[in-house]
């Protein structure tokens, strides 16, 4: 049985392989624009910085180079119901120099369509066991983020051998490329 998880929270997620799910609902909207969300990691080292620039996994470039990390692609519509985007995680193949995987949803061109979070609904992440399809944990964001156009949802990350999940929920404005500065 998964585990809903509340902002802040952290939960071990017990599985060397797993898939990261996404998904989202856009709100009847006024921009006349259709919405494009996409999912982002960043593969961090001990430092929180990208281990190289082809850990930075997005819609441009789908796989880490040791294979660890391979995101499905980029869903340009969030119709239709449960995952909207996943991204798959052998924790057996990563690389031993990451320690943090940060998730990251921005809306694509966001200030071009006066687009943000706040006309997003039903945002989610969940981790399921890729073996046995069984949820090990969720995470729905029930924050109102009105004014943000990039929101990191949580973190995967190794403390002590163990791989943890945490529920971030932090909005931010300046969308994918603030991220990449702050990781890069």
């Amino acid at each position: 049985m998964a585990i809903n998880l509340q902002k802040g929270q952290r939960e071990n997620i017990n599985a060397p392989k797993f898939t990261v799910g996404l998904g989202w609902d856009i709100n009847n909207t006024s921009t006349g624009t259709g919405f494009d969300l996409d999912a982002s990691l960043f593969l961090l080292d001990e430092n929180k910085k990208l281990v190289s620039d082809n850990h930075f996994i997005f819609y441009n470039n789908l796989e880490s180079p040791d294979k660890a990390v391979i995101h499905s692609g980029d869903n340009l519509t969030g119709d239709g119901a449960g995952d909207d985007e996943q991204i798959k995680i052998d924790l057996t193949k990563i690389d031993a120099a990451v320690k943090e995987i940060t998730v990251v949803v921005t809306i694509h061109e966001a200030d071009s369509r006066r687009q943000n979070f706040g006309q997003v609904r039903n945002s989610f992440i969940r981790i399921f066991n890729t073996d046995t399809n069984e949820e090990i944990l969720k995470y729905e964001l029930d924050e109102d983020f009105s004014i943000e156009t990039a929101v990191e949802f949580g973190r995967i990350y190794n403390r002590n051998g163990e791989w943890k999940f945490e529920a971030v929920g932090a909005g931010q404005r300046e969308g994918l490329e603030k991220f990449v500065s702050i990781y890069q």
